[in-house]
């Protein structure tokens, strides 16, 4: 799968754009602020339905205009996919597929996936547990159709039984069987979600694993550990244990929206002790996986994005991480840098061909 065409209007600091790509690398170079995180934004539309900076869909139009829109015409084993993101001021976001408008968003995650590795991916190490859990969330989504729709269903039903514990703590007044009720919708949907993220994580351990020590030549020891409550006891048990805690706390103290990963170096914490390089390569050892699992998950190559990789990473993993993504296991992949040298340097040195961009103040010129 690769993306043939793309072309944008009033979509951040663009006013108008319209690009013809390579079904290989593709590099956009240009200073700071020019734009090039933007035009990866508008790619990462097409697939995900959504920017992956700014869940705020109005802030991603043009100041001083009323509306963006984008298209992509994808190659998609031999067929062509034309899709179109459009969100106007004030009204819903259309998004539309070979002409024909989307009843559910949710119906268009996993069709084009795609991975994207960005500087902002440093929150998966340093900042809580949700930003893990997301991840874990994004690349099931996009290999599971029914798993979104389980998170919603969990979510929703978690928001009723907080709800109801305030309304205990508030009135004095308690009510069994609708706790009851609650807690055996939470109990069905949770223990579905852990089991897919169970069986997700055995799988995916094992990849991330073979791409950190290609990265790193085998130099450092790291661990990836999915830890849940319901590893240790059954959720039901876990909900009737803690019931007195949960009315103290008037909130649900433990279940599948507390499950975390655990990053280790050398048996330490890597949020505290890795250094910037491992963290990132850390960060790409992961992504690199997650498009492992997708390509062995959907039969094709998903979409590759990498924006401002080269920073905080030694002349080695620079050269390991191309000679990588640039081999047949990988499919079209976007760069971004801000050093046309540099780029012409490390693709000349592994003898692979790229497309050149150079973006300049909304503007992008082949």
């Amino acid at each position: 799968m690769y993306l043939q065409h793309l072309s944008f209007i009033n979509f951040k600091n663009y006013t108008e754009a319209e690009l013809t790509l390579s079904e290989g690398v593709n590099a956009f170079v240009g200073n700071n602020g020019a734009g090039k995180t933007n035009l990866l934004d508008a790619v990462h539309y097409l697939s995900l339905c959504k920017s992956y900076f700014n869940p705020i869909d109005s802030q991603q139009i043009k100041q001083g205009t009323d509306f963006f829109m984008i298209n992509g015409t994808f190659k998609k084993n031999g067929d062509k996919e034309v899709v179109a993101c459009g969100v106007k001021r004030n009204q819903k976001k259309q998004f539309k597929r070979n002409k024909k408008d989307y009843q559910r968003l949710a119906d268009h995650i996993g069709l084009l996936p795609l991975v994207m590795i960005s500087p902002y991916d440093i929150s998966i190490i340093i900042e809580g547990s949700e930003e893990r859990r997301k991840f874990i969330d994004n690349v099931i989504s996009q290999t599971d159709s029914k798993y979104l729709d389980e998170l919603i269903a969990y979510n929703k039903v978690l928001a009723n039984r907080n709800s109801l514990l305030k309304q205990i703590a508030d009135t004095g007044r308690y009510d069994p069987e609708l706790l009851s009720i609650y807690d055996d919708q939470l109990v069905a949907s949770g223990t579905r979600i852990f089991e897919k993220r169970r069986t997700f994580m055995e799988a995916f351990t094992g990849i991330f694993n073979q791409h950190y020590q290609f990265l790193s030549q085998d130099a450092e020891k790291v661990e990836l550990t999915y830890e849940s409550p319901l590893l240790q006891a059954n959720f039901a048990s876990l909900l009737k244990k803690n019931m007195e805690r949960d009315r103290v706390l008037e909130r649900t103290s433990l279940g599948i929206h507390r499950d975390d990963l655990q990053f280790n170096i050398h048996g330490m914490a890597m949020k505290k002790f890795g250094s910037q390089g491992q963290q990132k390569s850390f960060l790409i050892a992961l992504k690199l996986a997650q498009y492992t699992f997708l390509t062995q998950n959907k039969g094709f190559k998903p979409l590759l994005l990498l924006d401002d990789i080269f920073d905080k990473l030694d002349d080695n993993r620079v050269t390991k991480l191309m000679q990588m993504v640039s081999n047949n296991n990988f499919g079209q992949v976007f760069i971004t840098d801000t050093s046309m040298e540099r780029v012409k340097a490390i693709f000349d040195k592994i003898n692979v061909e790229v497309k050149l961009f150079t973006v300049t103040e909304g503007n992008i010129d082949a």
